[in-house]
């Protein structure tokens, strides 16, 4: 199911239909294929990605050579390495797409004119900020006070999408454990 950007925005904050235009406009929609890479490091992001269909990864390389998924988006969502994108800064991560995914992309330019002409733009985007901010904080606090087990479940009840669309060995990376021990989860899980 494709998703509005439109209604993203008023969800999270309070504007007006001619508002919500105005915003879209500055954003250029484009398809990605599944298994395609958005961003890479040592790459700059040049555009924010509003998630309208599909989900999308994040994740980097550990100093063993693993990959370690990092982030999992599911439409709707809003994404990118604010970091890279906004300081103009290398990225460090990896960004890509599980599922073909169908997206709004913003550039740099478009989003300072928006944060500089439209307030309401930079409401959202605050709240985009501390929305980011408490998704990593909560993420992390829950890495060390739960069990896999807990968090896998977590995962069924807010993301089922994930758990049918992603593959377990993304799934188990993102949940920080092995796929053997994702697979002795699940084998519980089904029996009770």
């Amino acid at each position: 199911m494709s998703h509005s950007l439109q209604s993203y925005l008023q969800r999270l904050i309070p504007m007006s239909n001619g508002t919500a235009d105005q915003i879209e406009g500055y954003f250029k929609h484009e398809v990605i294929s599944r298994n395609s890479s958005i961003i890479s490091p040592g790459q700059t992001s040049r555009k924010s990605y509003f998630l309208k269909e599909g989900i999308i990864r994040s994740y980097i390389i550990d100093i063993k050579g693993n990959e370690v998924t990092t982030r999992i988006y599911c439409a709707p969502d809003f994404l990118n390495d604010f970091q890279s994108f906004f300081k103009k800064e290398p990225s460090k991560e990896y960004l890509e797409t599980i599922t073909d995914c169908e997206v709004q992309t913003l550039d740099f330019q478009s989003a300072q004119e928006c944060f500089h002409g439209i307030p309401e733009f930079r409401e959202w985007g605050r709240m985009m900020l501390t929305m980011n901010y408490s998704v990593l904080h909560s993420n992390m606090i829950d890495f060390h006070t739960e069990t896999a087990e807990e968090r896998y479940l977590k995962l069924m009840t807010d993301y089922p999408e994930i758990i049918q669309q992603v593959p377990l060995k993304i799934i188990a990376s993102y949940l920080g454990i092995t796929d053997s021990s994702l697979s002795r989860i699940r084998k519980k899980l089904s029996k009770q």
